[in-house]
């Protein structure tokens, strides 16, 4: 059974006047590589700093490997964790050693190998006596990345890692990640705005707007949906099977409780819904769909944007 790596319950934030943050509730469990997908001003990095202790909570509940936010015990669930919130905060005039061993001294972190593994596990092993201000965005951003990195963190909170980056340097970045989560079971919340990188290296999604948290996903469930096909949201997916069936409606695939995916966006989906409400099975929404991952995140902020930003 998956093990809860931080849990969000009703969280809300304002700045004055304004609601950055409306009654967000998510889930990420440990082993998760979750991308936070959202507009400029949707809420990601406001989520990010409430969870890291950067910004006060007022509103709701936060959950951290464990421990409440709050409690006593959530100053040591955040010394389990690395942050690139922003950009890197770093020391230009100090060399990539030197910036490492004054993260290391406020980290605690005493073993000077640690340093030259982290280094090492970056790539930047022949830049360490290099001064941070002649680094590439690239190797600045791994640096910075080596700095979250240095106590070993169970969990990663990374905001707009690969912003500005050229294609090598995003790929470094995903390679990295990709290593951090299969070798060392490092738990990973990401956000971007390059959604084709974040679909690369991505197990689950959240997908904010307005500040709303308006759907999370996993990956499997993202593919099945992107195929190109006719989504049933359907009250029971058991008896909307049998209709399917015996209509001979096929190839179909039950993708949740509610969720059916039809693998031909050719049918006529008035005939399929009169089927299933002659059946008396009830149909709540029928969507023609394909494409990838920047695709669905458009069509779920159309209906966000119809339904009034509404969590969904």
């Amino acid at each position: 059974m998956a093990t809860t790596a931080l849990q969000l319950s009703d969280v809300s934030k304002k700045f004055g006047r304004q609601t950055a943050l409306n009654h967000i509730n998510m889930t990420i469990e440990q082993g998760d590589i979750y991308g936070l997908i959202g507009e400029n001003g949707a809420g990601k990095s406001t989520l990010m700093r409430l969870i890291t202790g950067l910004s006060p909570l007022r509103n709701g509940q936060i959950m951290l490997l464990g421990e409440n936010r709050g409690q006593a015990g959530y100053d040591r669930s955040l010394q389990r964790v690395g942050t690139i919130i922003e950009s890197p905060a770093l020391y230009p005039h100090l060399t990539v050693y030197q910036n490492l061993v004054v993260s290391a001294k406020q980290k605690g972190v005493a073993n000077r190998q640690d340093i030259q593994d982290t280094i090492q596990f970056v790539g930047l092993t022949e830049k360490a006596k290099v001064k941070a201000k002649r680094l590439s965005l690239g190797q600045r951003q791994r640096l910075g990345l080596a700095i979250a990195l240095l106590a070993q963190p169970d969990f990663l909170i990374l905001d707009e890692p690969i912003n500005g980056l050229d294609p090598m340097g995003i790929i470094e970045i995903r390679d990295l990640l990709h290593r951090l989560n299969t070798e060392q079971q490092t738990t990973i919340l990401i956000s971007s705005h390059i959604l084709t990188e974040l679909y690369q290296v991505c197990t689950r999604f959240g997908f904010i707007h307005r500040g709303h948290l308006i759907q999370e996903i996993t990956k499997k469930d993202l593919d099945a949906a992107n195929q190109s096909g006719i989504i049933l949201h359907v009250a029971d997916v058991n008896a909307a099977s049998e209709v399917l069936d015996a209509q001979h409606i096929k190839p179909f695939n039950v993708m949740n409780n509610h969720q059916i995916i039809i693998y031909n966006n050719t049918l006529d989906t008035g005939e399929i819904n009169y089927q299933l409400n002659h059946a008396g099975v009830r149909v709540d929404d029928i969507q023609t769909q394909s494409g990838s991952l920047e695709t669905y995140f458009t069509t779920l902020l159309q209906k966000a944007d119809q339904k009034g930003g509404a969590s969904a």
